[in-house]
This record gives structure tokens, C-alpha cells and sequence, in this order.
């Protein structure tokens, strides 16, 4: 199974992202909100978008392989940014934009006031389809 990446010339096409995605019936995983906490707990780069969008990833990444998927069977994303300043979610998109590279896979990008862990600036949740789905 392959996730679907949708474009339309009636949409404005200077973004960096597909404005929807579609999957074949399959399981789809809908992972938890990936916070830049190491294994310990403790939050990644305080003070550092940047490094905690890469923590985000890298955790999402864990998560997902957990599931039997990858960044390429993501089908939606959500980043929160903990800042009023574009700049700053600017910077956490940058990353994670990166991250994906050619899968650009439609995504929501929110500044918010605050986010659950001390100290934390990002989150990144997604919504992925496991490839060549089975019920496990």
C-alpha cells in the first residue's frame, strides 16, 4: 500500500506540502503527539526550536517504526510550535520539513501558548498508514 500525495491546480501552488492525502483501506496508525524527551525524560534542548523539532522527528521516527512504518507512510502532520514569534515556527518547520524531504505530506502548523512538558517548545503528531497493512 502507498499513501496517495494530492495536488490541484486549483489550489495555490507555492506551498510546501500536498493539500491532502488518501490511503487504501488498511490500518492507519495515529501517533501521540512526539515531544523532544529523552529516554529518561528529560526535555531535548531547552531554549532551542530547532533541536527539538530534530528530537520530535527522531522520536516519531521511533514511534512510527514501533507501529511497522516509516516517515514516507505519514499522511498528515501537525506541529506545535509554544511561541507567538514566526520566526520560531518557521525554524521547527524548517526541521521538520527536512525530515520528510520528498514526502511532502499535508501538515498543520499551530503556535500555541504552551505545551505539556517543562520546558518544551514543539510537538509533532501524525497520522501514517502501516505499509502493506495486515491486522497483527
Amino acid at each position: 500500500m502507498t499513501v496517495q500525495l494530492i495536488r490541484t491546480a486549483d489550489l495555490y501552488g507555492g506551498v510546501e506540502y500536498a493539500y491532502a492525502a488518501v490511503a487504501p483501506p488498511g490500518a492507519l496508525i495515529f501517533a501521540a503527539g512526539a515531544c523532544p524527551l529523552d529516554e529518561s525524560g528529560a526535555t531535548i534542548g531547552p531554549g532551542d526550536v530547532r533541536a527539538q523539532a530534530r528530537a520530535c522527528v527522531a522520536n516519531l521516527r521511533a514511534a512510527l517504526a514501533a507501529a511497522g512504518a516509516g516517515l514516507g507512510d505519514v499522511l498528515k502532520t501537525t506541529v506545535y510550535v509554544a511561541s507567538a514569534r514566526r520566526t520560531d515556527l518557521v525554524a521547527a518547520w524548517e526541521e521538520i520539513r527536512t525530515a520528510f524531504g520528498e514526502h511532502d505530506v499535508p501538515s498543520t502548523l499551530l503556535g500555541v501558548t504552551v505545551l505539556g512538558y517543562t520546558d518544551q517548545l514543539v510537538e509533532l503528531e501524525a497520522v501514517a498508514l502501516r505499509p502493506n497493512s495486515a491486522v497483527r
